[in-house]
């Protein structure tokens, strides 16, 4: 099995998101023995943000593309390879501001390319990335799962990969981490649980 590991918090070793996807990946890897792991770290590493330039390295054939044009046109058909080949994702999605991290929505806006992970039919979109399996390690200062705060945050990313057709989501939620220390240990602790449950009953 090939998993894809994306992070993408600014906090380093002190990110909640980073410790439970951390946690997620190391309890897959013990039930799926063989597991191949690729990390990509959104953060210290991140893509450049879908603009014009973006659409016009796309409409330029390869041998016109300047150097700029080609390092483009290379980190977008590598991280779109990353995401079609991976069976399994473990997503680290803190809340900032209410919504994702833009480096998050940075990687989202390059594997949602239409005729690759999704298309147009008369019949609606069609998602063209189906049978991969999505964990999502969520944490948020507040209280916001289900309350239209929480809409741009995890309800955003399970939207968008319905929207490629992906359906098997589950979702690890630390929330409340900025409420006091208590609330922040229950939260945790919460959240671990949650990872040993669908690990030890995978």
């Amino acid at each position: 099995m090939k998993l894809l590991h994306l992070d993408s918090s600014i906090l380093g070793d002190a990110s909640a998101s980073r410790q439970l996807s951390r946690s997620v990946v190391e309890a897959w890897s013990a039930v799926e023995p063989g597991v191949q792991v690729t990390y990509r770290d959104l953060a210290s590493d991140a893509l450049s943000h879908f603009s014009a330039a973006s659409l016009v390295v796309a409409g330029t054939p390869a041998e016109l593309r300047d150097a700029a044009q080609k390092h483009e046109a290379e980190l977008a058909e590598r991280t779109l390879e990353e995401f079609l080949a991976a069976d399994a994702i473990v997503i680290g999605a803190p809340m900032y501001n209410f919504a994702i991290p833009s480096q998050l929505k940075a990687w989202i806006d390059r594997i949602a390319v239409a005729g690759k992970t999704f298309k147009y039919t008369e019949n609606g979109v069609v998602g063209l990335a189906g049978g991969k399996t999505v964990v999502i390690a969520s944490s948020a200062g507040g209280i916001h799962a289900g309350q239209p705060s929480g809409q741009a945050h995890v309800d955003y990313v399970v939207r968008m990969l319905n929207f490629v057709g992906i359906d098997d989501i589950q979702i690890v939620r630390a929330e409340g981490l900025a409420l006091g220390g208590d609330a922040r240990a229950t939260a945790m602790s919460a959240a671990a649980q949650r990872i040993d449950e669908l690990f030890t009953t995978a």
